[in-house]
């Protein structure tokens, strides 16, 4: 490197963002994420001891993942090549893999090569990085906000460990930016002084993304004047408060957190909790999401997971579809909680998912069981001659109930419908016990 490449080096850190000036330059120097890099778990025992195979690190916004790259970048002894997805292709990785072959043939170094953003990389630029994976010419470190399960190669997952980043606590993003006020490498040189209620604010504003919180904190330095007595620069809560303005809600419609929300709405109605339920449909409506997927999902929970211990759930959850239709945003949203409401606060039942799922196998089973004959249709001349008699016509007996096999003989004893003791499904119980034992009287 000459001074004109030294001089712009360092130029570059002076003007780079504030999370980017902070990062991490050692493992004890990481913030958070104990579940992986506690001194006693895997990814902090291969990164001390320099034995790194090929990762993918995968979470949130903000939770240090390139953090993590840029520790392995500063003490592993391999070559360390860093790409973007979003810039870069295949004419890059393909100079990199020219120079990771140069390097082990002439040095026996090897090459990691991280790339930020991989799932980015569409399939064949996957593709053209497994070969080179698989036979070791490089390590790779593959940075990504989306579910690698999801959206990367499933054969670079299945030659990667997987780790996964959690969104930063409270207390860790309060330690950050309390540090990046008087940090050398952060805003220390700007006399910076922040409040214990404003350093608390920005952590819980941030909701896990320590990113989100140092760029408020660098905004409110830069532009907050000094006190004429102190001569400080003070950032107290007014200041946060306009630094942050509200909450960065993360729900990318085509990304994992936008699954993961529409789970947890569909799980808390499942659970019955209609607090949460009305809590994750606001956060989906807030976010644009579409008022059809949402009722679409209302109704399919009201089969699945309520069904006949209140039949008139679907009925509610299918007029809701309909409303909204009509309707639309914003008063669309008061359908759509009425009939999430309904579906959460209402007795619940699997019996029809379990009886359709044994139906299924039953028929893949014994698809070929005959029909009996008496249930054969008999409404044409030669019927009877074919044996299609003895039905008896469940009307003509009390309760409009008779003993008689409907399922075919290899499967008469089968029960596919077992109802619970919930709700209209404890009423259905009641009258299958009354007409058993009217039956057998």
């Amino acid at each position: 490197m000459d001074i004109f490449d030294y001089m712009r080096t360092e130029k570059s850190k002076g003007d780079s963002p504030l999370a980017r000036r902070l990062r991490p330059s050692t493992l004890d120097d990481i913030v958070g994420q104990e579940h992986i890099l506690g001194k006693d778990k895997l990814l902090y025992r291969v990164i001390k001891a320099d034995k790194l195979s090929s990762i993918i690190l995968y979470g949130p916004p903000g939770t240090g993942k390139t953090s993590i790259a840029m520790v392995i970048a500063n003490t592993t002894s391999s070559i360390f090549k860093e790409i973007n997805a979003t810039t870069s292709g295949k004419k890059d990785m393909e100079d990199i893999i020219k120079e990771a072959k140069d390097n082990l043939g002439m040095y026996g170094r090897k090459t990691i090569l991280f790339i930020d953003e991989i799932h980015r990389f569409n399939k064949a630029q996957q593709d053209f990085l497994l070969p080179h994976v698989e036979d070791g010419m490089v390590i790779l470190i593959g940075a990504t906000t989306e579910n690698p399960y999801f959206e990367v190669n499933n054969a670079l997952v299945s030659r990667s460990n997987v780790f996964e980043l959690k969104p930063l606590a409270k207390d860790d993003i309060k330690k950050l930016v309390i540090k990046a006020v008087n940090s050398e490498n952060g805003m220390g040189s700007y006399d910076a002084e922040i409040t214990d209620e404003a350093a608390e604010f920005l952590a819980d504003m941030a909701e896990g993304d320590a990113r989100h919180a140092l760029n408020a904190l660098e905004l409110g330095i830069l532009s907050t004047e000094r006190n004429e007595k102190t001569g400080k620069i003070t950032i107290d809560l007014k200041v946060a408060e306009e630094c942050i303005q509200r909450r960065s809600i993360r729900y990318d419609k085509n990304g994992d957190n936008h699954y993961d929300i529409i789970s947890a709405f569909i799980k808390s109605m499942r659970g019955s909790d209609p607090d949460a339920a009305v809590y994750y449909l606001a956060k989906m409506i807030y976010c644009g999401e579409s008022e059809k997927f949402i009722a679409r999902r209302i109704m399919i929970c009201a089969s699945e997971d309520v069904g006949i211990a209140d039949p008139n759930a679907i009925v509610v959850a299918n007029a809701c579809a309909q409303a909204v239709e009509r309707v639309g945003f914003p008063e669309a949203q008061i359908i759509l909680a009425e009939a999430a409401i309904y579906v959460a606060t209402a007795p619940k039942s699997n019996a029809v998912v379990n009886a359709i799922s044994a139906a299924n196998e039953a028929v893949k089973k014994f698809g070929s069981a005959h029909v009996p004959d008496y249930l054969k249709d008999a409404h044409y001349k030669g019927a009877a001659a074919l044996g299609h008699t003895g039905y008896k016509y469940a009307h003509d007996y009390p309760n409009h109930y008779v003993d008689q096999q409907y399922l075919p003989d290899a499967i008469k004893d089968e029960q596919f419908y077992i109802p619970s003791d919930n709700g209209h499904e404890a009423e259905v119980i009641e009258w299958f016990n009354k007409i058993k034992g009217k039956k057998e009287e």
